[in-house]
């Protein structure tokens, strides 16, 4: 987040240099007296054969920013394909009727509350079913009528392997929100490195036109590491808040599991 920040204030500042240099040329050439009256001419259109867009003019169009970004573009483009890619799979992979199938959890505590399954049938039914949450209920199961702390504690341990598989692909989202403003941060500097060098290398100082084609570049690819790494973020917050939400029923309902298969509840139920 503190790397989104920076870059803000980068492309405002840039905004502020560029504006205020373009407006002092214009005052420059607006008090510059020309030599006499003369009749107006259109200017002619710039040569573009190719249909590239021109240097020194930020592109208004995607097809236009994507060229002038040339071989910039392939780094985020590869971290678009990285971003929807992984982002795809953890959609499907956490849908809460995948994790907790609802009629399997309701067959299966009732039967817990009800005693009528035996470990054996009631592992068997964990293992058919293969949801993580039948994976965490089979860890206790294996537990069966021991005291409600072991039993507690080797769900703990099954749900700990299961919340890690389902945060498997989140770090590479987190990663992707991470690293494209860094790759757009360097192409700016890289922008203005190359409009400074074009001034330097040139007799025309204080034209505008040499700066704009750098700047142009600059630009483009702030915006093109804004562009991935914004929505990469969001769907990285949704999907770890959705895994905290399934936790948080998993948890739940390994609670009734210990409840009905520890020593002390089997004990209460001879009791009754």
């Amino acid at each position: 987040m503190k790397q989104i920040r920076h870059l803000g204030l980068a492309i405002i500042i840039v905004l502020g240099v560029t504006t205020s240099g373009i407006r002092f040329a214009a005052a420059q050439d607006a008090e510059q007296p020309g030599p006499g009256p003369a009749a107006p001419a259109e200017a002619a259109p710039a040569e573009n054969p190719a249909g590239q867009p021109a240097r020194g003019v930020i592109p208004v169009t995607p097809a236009e920013a994507v060229t002038a970004l040339g071989w910039w573009g392939l780094p985020f483009g590869l971290a678009t394909l990285i971003s929807l890619w992984f982002s795809t799979e953890r959609l499907v992979v956490l849908r809460k009727a995948r994790v907790i199938p609802k009629p399997f959890v309701d067959r299966f505590l009732h039967h817990l509350r009800e005693g009528t399954i035996e470990p054996d049938e009631a592992l068997q039914l964990c293992d058919e079913n293969g949801s993580p949450v039948a994976q965490i209920f089979a860890h206790g199961v294996r537990k069966w009528g021991k005291p409600s702390v072991e039993v507690e504690q080797a769900i703990i341990d099954g749900g700990e392997r299961q919340v890690s598989q389902m945060r498997k692909h989140l770090r590479v989202l987190n990663g992707v929100a991470t690293v494209s403003p860094l790759i757009g941060l360097l192409g700016t500097v890289w922008g203005m490195i190359d409009a400074f060098n074009g001034i330097a290398g040139s007799a025309a100082m204080g034209s505008p036109e040499k700066l704009a084609a750098g700047i142009a570049l600059a630009l483009l690819t702030t915006a093109a590491g804004l562009m991935v790494a914004i929505p990469s973020l969001i769907i990285y917050m949704y999907l770890s808040g959705r895994v905290d939400r399934l936790v948080m029923d998993m948890d739940r309902l390994a609670q009734e599991v210990v409840y009905s298969i520890s020593a002390e509840a089997l004990h209460e139920r001879t009791r009754s």
